[in-house]
């Protein structure tokens, strides 16, 4: 077996077998040049084991290593996890099957496991810096909250093809929003902080009991499960979900909804035409329960492309009607 180069790690990439979940293959690229394609076999009821790998992926002609991102799939295989460090923030998210600090087999398998905690290390100093600037925002709107109320500040040009245009946001609720602008405990106006949860109640958290909340915004999926915000991000970085998939799924049903009116419309006017709509309706409540399950990936490109065209299609729509109320009126 060979072990990783004493160089920097710029690329990890993570990819399940979704025919055989135990068999998980891994792409590590460095800053001098060198990529390894590896296999392993994640067994659940034995240590972790290395396989001889025959390169799959990378010999593809149009694998581009640091162009790939979770839910990326090329047959069998599917991306659960990718790591890139020239990308802005310098870490990411870790699925808790690869976390080093949960998952002790790892170690039987060190190739993976040193880059992967390098990798951990990276995030971890991330989250205290996190939780510092957090608590420090804080103590500033403690000190402010008796002067002036503070103001929301929504952001600017930072639309993201993986969550839902603002027409059709119902909150702010992203991981880079910052904590003091939707942590309803440190509202202005409050009378007193709510208390903080008991350390194990937040223990006991896992990732099913978020799941029942993935249908609504990420405040008020914090309120029912009797946790703050800060705290409810923690526990999503533990299980590897990068953003609240709410948008994500609010955004699929709507499409959903929307195959749903346009077959009723062509069932009576052209059948095929009707097959085809329920045939991709069908695909998207599919990727929608994948998404309910695996949090942490992203919409599919195909998807995003038939969500861009409704979009377009909406638009030159209402285009065209102000255009034509506007030639009546004159």
């Amino acid at each position: 077996m060979d072990s990783s180069p004493a160089t920097s790690l710029t690329n990890l990439l993570l990819f399940n077998n979704t025919i055989q979940p135990e068999l998980m293959r891994s792409v590590h690229a460095y800053d001098n040049g060198m990529k390894f394609e590896r296999e392993f076999v994640f067994s659940e009821n034995s240590s972790y084991v290395e396989m001889k790998a025959t390169p799959i992926l990378t010999s593809l002609k149009n694998f581009r290593v640091p162009e790939i991102s979770e839910g990326f799939q090329n047959g069998v295989w599917l991306c659960i996890f990718a790591f890139h460090s020239d990308r802005q923030p310098q870490f990411s998210n870790i699925p808790s099957v690869l976390l080093v600090t949960r998952n002790p087999k790892l170690q039987t398998i060190p190739n993976l496991h040193n880059d992967l905690h390098m990798i951990y290390k990276l995030d971890q100093k991330a989250v205290k810096k996190d939780l510092l600037q957090d608590s420090q925002r804080e103590e500033l709107q403690g000190n402010s909250n008796d002067h002036q109320p503070t103001q929301k500040v929504l952001p600017v040009l930072s639309q993201d093809l993986n969550c839902l245009p603002y027409e059709y946001e119902e909150d702010v609720s992203d991981f880079e929003v910052q904590d003091n602008e939707m942590n309803d405990e440190s509202l202005p106006g409050s009378v007193e902080k709510k208390k903080r949860a008991p350390s194990d109640h937040i223990a006991k958290i896992t990732l099913p009991d978020l799941a029942k909340y993935f249908d609504m915004p990420i405040v008020e999926a914090s309120k029912n499960l009797n946790v703050g915000l800060t705290v409810l991000k923690r526990k999503c970085r533990e299980f590897g979900i990068r953003r609240w998939p709410h948008r994500k799924l609010k955004s699929l049903d709507n499409l959903i909804h929307d195959l749903q009116e346009e077959a009723k419309y062509q069932e009576s006017k052209d059948k095929a035409a009707a097959m085809a709509v329920i045939e991709r309706k069908r695909m998207l409540e599919s990727e929608k329960e994948n998404i309910e399950k695996k949090p942490f990936m992203d919409i599919q490109t195909e998807t995003k492309r038939f969500r861009q065209d409704v979009f377009k299609r909406r638009h030159k729509a209402k285009a065209s009607q102000k255009h034509s109320s506007a030639v009546s009126s004159t």
